[in-house]
């Protein structure tokens, strides 16, 4: 089993996009049974909360099911539970190295590193702008799964 952490700053808008997307492309795939998915974030200024209104409306708009999200902190822990910890900007890369004290077995990457272009996904918290989040996610989503799972997307 391939355990994927997706990892933002407060863990309601583009970890759990990347979260709920991933694991649709993966149901979708046939290999359900072969993933763990979770999110997280750096912060626990959002613990507790649910998605964010703009991520769940572009859940929504797609057709990819919510998976009954609650906000939580990445913990230490973390880093021994998953073999991917997948972060959404350098930001938060340098959040993530903070909590685990460093990467010593290279888990840790930026979403779209998947892809071919490779660059930081903006935080819709600030800029307003959902669909090119959700475009960026996808696009990271889809990359992160071929590359898991060659022959499938």
């Amino acid at each position: 089993m391939v355990k994927v952490l997706f990892v933002c700053h407060g863990n309601i808008c583009r970890s759990t996009m990347a979260e709920c997307l991933f694991a649709d492309l993966v149901k979708k795939a046939g290999l359900g049974n072969e993933f763990e998915i979770d999110s997280a974030g750096t912060s626990d200024e959002e613990h507790g909360n649910p998605l964010h209104p703009g991520t769940r409306r572009k859940l929504k708009e797609h057709n990819i099911p919510e998976r009954g999200h609650r906000a939580r902190r990445m913990t230490r822990a973390d880093y021994q539970n998953f073999d991917y910890i997948i972060g959404m900007d350098h930001y938060n890369l340098s959040g993530i190295r903070a909590i685990t004290g460093g990467d010593p077995e290279g888990k840790v990457h930026l979403l779209l590193d998947f892809t071919g272009r490779p660059r930081d996904i903006a935080d819709p918290w600030y800029t307003g702008d959902f669909d090119a989040t959700y475009e960026d996610v996808r696009q990271g989503c889809e990359g992160l799964l071929q590359a898991l799972a060659p022959g499938r997307k």
